[in-house]
């Protein structure tokens, strides 16, 4: 099973939790237990970063602000200094706020009406929610700035304040989250837009809503589920041989660029498959003699495709576009293939160019295209990213294809099925040839026998856990395409565990 926990937007939060209150449940006893477990998230994140046992909440004046003041009263309650910067007079906020107000004072948390956050410890954000919309602005404002520029971390109550949860926008300013706890599901704003620069890592929380809410909440995606990877590699047979374990044709490179074919060929390798051929153009034989020994790469004159049908007669999956080029050569060959060749295939890079010139053509079954935000609005004909979920999932049930869209986060499209994010990888993951490697790995997995959908997830998340285990090493400055690929065994390795 690829779908993990359900990502809704903030309307839909709202409506299941008023249904539940609605059939009997009580809002006091969700935010005690959202509390509770804000706390837990709090304490865990102080112990494992080696942190001061201090906590500063910065409250509002609504229900969120009131999941910080039960949280604050549990730490206290733990042994746990914390006090409270209330930016707001008590009687403008809501009941719940007030109530846990008085909770968090009478177990000696100390409230103050001014920013002194101190040197150590965290702060804890509970200014606004998800319901919140538009721009931070006058004491809201102030406060989010000095919390940011507190120098201390910022561990968000259900979502940065200053964030819309619903589209991802800051309308002015919102909190630099290291952590946001959010409550039982989250928002898909986390994921949009201005989202993931705010929200740092996700942890979740239950505050006690019945499981029937939860089956009745209406998802706009779904968080890849992480637990199930092991059980998503491609068997392997003690008997096998190269060809069964897979045989990818690759057909990418052009003069001047063959880094592109051979990061792309060398990662289908690295993710199993055993055997690549590399189609490029002739010519080029040079500027190969320095590629890993194991590919096989063949020149060709960019015209008569008769040998690369031959190979297709034999292979399991096929890889098509990086560093190809945009000639009119390049843009017949690639309609060709498409039409002739009916192996499942990766469609990369300059292939995808060719794509958005030609919204009629047709895509093989089993196909899977790779593009980056950019190249899919082009696909897309559109000049902005309002929409683009709606717009990815339309293109993906009218071509019957698989979409990577790669970004931070990636998130997979498939025909019939709702999106699935990925949130695996590393910023350092943002240099060129990176996407090439990826390209390869999912041919790796499709011509080991997976299905689409589930090669480009299993693929995506091998691609991020190499990411993140490059940049563990080398940092994310220094880290190149290429330490992808040396560090995929790696990620394999903690996959498998």
């Amino acid at each position: 099973m690829l779908e993990g926990l359900k990502v809704i937007t903030s309307e839909e939060m709202a409506r299941i939790e008023k249904l539940a209150c609605d059939e009997g449940a009580s809002e006091l006893a969700f935010m005690e237990k959202a509390g509770d477990g804000i706390a837990d998230a709090v304490e865990d994140y102080l112990e494992a970063n080696f942190l001061v046992k201090e906590v500063t909440l910065v409250v509002g004046k609504g229900n969120n602000g009131g999941d910080a003041f039960a949280a604050g009263a549990k730490l206290i309650e733990r042994g746990i200094k914390t006090k409270a910067i209330h930016i707001f007079p008590l009687e403008v906020c809501s009941p719940l706020c007030k109530i846990m107000h008085e909770k968090f004072r009478s177990r000696g948390g100390q409230i103050l009406h001014d920013f002194h956050f101190g040197k150590e410890g965290v702060i804890l954000d509970g200014l606004v929610g998800t319901g919140f919309r538009g721009k931070a602005e006058g004491i809201l404002a102030e406060a989010i700035e000095q919390a940011n520029q507190s120098g201390l971390p910022n561990i968000a109550v259900d979502i940065p304040s200053g964030l819309n949860g619903t589209t991802g926008e800051v309308g002015s300013i919102a909190i630099n989250a290291v952590l946001t706890i959010f409550l039982q599901m989250p928002k898909i704003g986390f994921f949009l837009k201005n989202g993931w620069d705010h929200v740092g890592k996700l942890k979740c929380v239950s505050f006690g809503l019945g499981k029937k809410y939860i089956e009745d909440a209406d998802p706009v995606a779904y968080l890849f589920n992480e637990e199930n990877v092991p059980n998503l590699f491609p068997p392997i047979k003690r008997t096998r041989h190269k060809y069964q374990a897979g045989y990818v044709l690759c057909v990418a490179g052009s003069p001047g660029m063959p880094g592109a074919a051979i990061m792309a060929s060398f990662s289908a390798l690295r993710a199993g498959a055993g055997i690549i051929r590399l189609f490029h153009p002739q010519g080029m034989e040079a500027q190969f003699s320095g590629a890993p020994y194991e590919m096989i790469h063949e020149g060709w004159d960019g015209k008569k495709l008769k040998r690369i049908q031959e190979e297709a007669e034999r292979a399991k999956a096929m890889l098509i576009g990086p560093g190809i080029g945009r000639t009119k050569v390049q843009k017949k060959m690639v309609h060709h293939l498409l039409k002739k060749i009916a192996l499942p295939m990766v469609i990369d890079a300059d292939a995808l160019f060719f794509l958005a010139e030609n919204p009629s053509w047709k895509l093989p079954k089993h196909s899977v295209i790779t593009p980056h935000r950019g190249e899919m609005n082009l696909i897309l004909h559109k000049k902005k990213e309002n929409g683009l979920l709606q717009m990815c999932q339309a293109y993906s049930d009218a071509k019957k294809t698989t979409i990577v869209l790669k970004g931070a986060p990636t998130i997979i499209f498939h025909p019939g099925e709702a999106p699935l994010i990925m949130t695996m990888g590393d910023p350092g993951m943002a240099t060129a040839g990176s996407g090439d490697v990826l390209t390869g790995i999912i041919a790796g997995m499709l011509a080991q026998g997976l299905p689409p959908r589930h090669a480009a997830a299993l693929s995506v998340y091998l691609h991020g856990k190499s990411g993140e285990l490059a940049a563990e090493q080398l940092t994310s400055y220094c880290m190149t395409a290429s330490d992808l690929i040396d560090f995929l065994p790696e990620a394999f390795l903690s996959a498998l565990k």
